[in-house]
């Protein structure tokens, strides 16, 4: 088959496509990308397709990644002033991808690829929809953490039923946010449909949820055709031109395991002091540290420390099992290649579902929570000593991880997809 996978978003929603387009490539399949033109030479050089999809983003932008991870307003604004001002452009890029080469046999698209579900209705593509975290399905039985409203969370725990309110007031609140879909939908004869942020980003036939049941069960009220396959793994480390830089292996060969602090691919951007707090943090409680994705330049308090390595990048799935501890933000790949490793957290996260990813791992017993403007070397020192203290957190993290090391979510997908087709 000829299979289109589409998505906007940072790496770690990329980076879950490229694990699939893997499998789908070595089981005999042609798999192109269709994202922004910023991925491209990260995909290409893997021998999978790729195809340009507009908007063009830049996850470096500072000022666009602090409005797009704003925890008042970033989901909105991030669609009404990034995406659905460019949803014509997406359109016609992603339709492009779709019919090139004598046509496509599968479209794939994650819920950030608004264009997906039009595309598919005009050319009657069979189509499939992918979530990644169980934040997207807006569960009653299971409800999120709303990034602007988080009080609603601690009601929704002392309120029996008040999670079956959760979705309404989701729809009331962003009740005129998708007119540019709509409009674009009139503008090619479709009826309006229902609404691309709920019912309408997931496929009748085959919803992936890409994610393990140990970040969220099924629920009743999901899409009947989800299946719940496990993570899709992909960080770059199976290349084996992708590795630990010869300076992070010394590092971590020549003392005791480092605490890890990370703020992923796209928040990375917006850290303010984080690593700042991070490293002092780490001094308090007199352990090493890795800081990845910090900047040498603006620690120079701390740049000569022998016990501090600040580092641009490395794999997770290298790095992570080697740590005492991650303190990282909450986006869902970061938090499962923690789960992954085994390991416990501390999590500050921004926005998105990253609230509802930390409430989810609280819950589950392998980490500690704290708030993006209460964090401070001292206060992260407090909650990391209780998380390396008490044994339940490691004990629970392990678990977690033999569970996930029982599931292999690209191969379930992939199975999947095929058995649809």
């Amino acid at each position: 088959m000829r299979i289109v996978l589409a998505t906007f978003g940072s790496f770690g929603d990329v980076n879950p496509l490229v694990g699939l387009a893997l499998e789908l490539k070595r089981r005999g399949h042609q798999a192109v990308l269709a994202a922004p033109e910023m991925f491209r030479a990260r995909v290409s050089p893997l021998g999978l397709g790729f195809a340009p999809m507009r908007p063009e983003q830049d996850t470096s932008n500072q000022a666009l990644v602090a409005m797009i991870y704003d925890i008042k307003r970033g989901t909105e604004r991030g669609l009404r002033e990034f995406l659905f001002p460019s949803l014509r452009e997406s359109y016609e890029d992603l339709l492009a991808a779709v019919t090139a080469d004598g046509g496509a046999d599968l479209l794939i698209t994650g819920e950030l690829a608004y264009a997906g579900p039009v595309v598919a209705e005009i050319t009657g593509i069979p189509w499939v929809s992918y979530v990644l975290a169980p934040f997207s399905f807006f569960s009653a039985w299971d409800p999120p953490v709303l990034p602007p409203y988080p009080m609603l969370a601690r009601v929704q725990s002392v309120v029996p039923g008040m999670g079956h309110l959760v979705r309404p007031f989701a729809r009331w609140v962003t009740r005129s946010w998708c007119e540019p879909v709509y409009a674009l939908r009139r503008e090619l004869g479709l009826e309006p449909g229902q609404s691309p942020l709920f019912e309408a980003k997931h496929a009748p036939r085959l919803v992936l949820a890409l994610f393990s049941r140990v970040l969220g069960e099924s629920q009743p009220d999901w899409p009947v055709s989800t299946a719940t396959t496990g993570f899709v793994f992909y960080d770059g480390a199976s290349d084996t031109s992708i590795s630990l830089t010869p300076e992070l292996e010394s590092f971590l060969r020549s003392g005791s395991p480092p605490l890890v602090f990370t703020l992923g691919s796209a928040a990375v951007y917006d850290a303010g002091d984080f690593y700042e707090q991070s490293a002092r943090a780490a001094q308090l409680l007199g352990m090493r540290a890795v800081l990845v994705g910090a900047d040498p330049r603006a620690l120079p308090s701390i740049a000569s420390s022998p016990e501090i390595l600040p580092v641009s990048f490395a794999p997770f799935s290298l790095l992570f099992p080697r740590s005492a501890l991650i303190v990282h933000q909450g986006g869902v790949g970061t938090t499962a290649q923690a789960l992954r490793a085994g390991r416990q957290m501390l999590i500050m996260p921004y926005s998105h579902d990253q609230p509802d990813n930390a409430r989810r791992m609280r819950r589950l017993g392998v980490a500690r929570t704290i708030p993006r403007k209460r964090y401070s070397a001292e206060r992260a020192a407090k909650k990391m000593t209780q998380l390396l203290q008490e044994p339940r957190y490691r004990e629970r993290a392990v678990a977690a991880a033999q569970v996930i090391a029982g599931e292999d979510g690209t191969s379930a997908a992939c199975d999947a997809l095929e058995a649809m087709v």
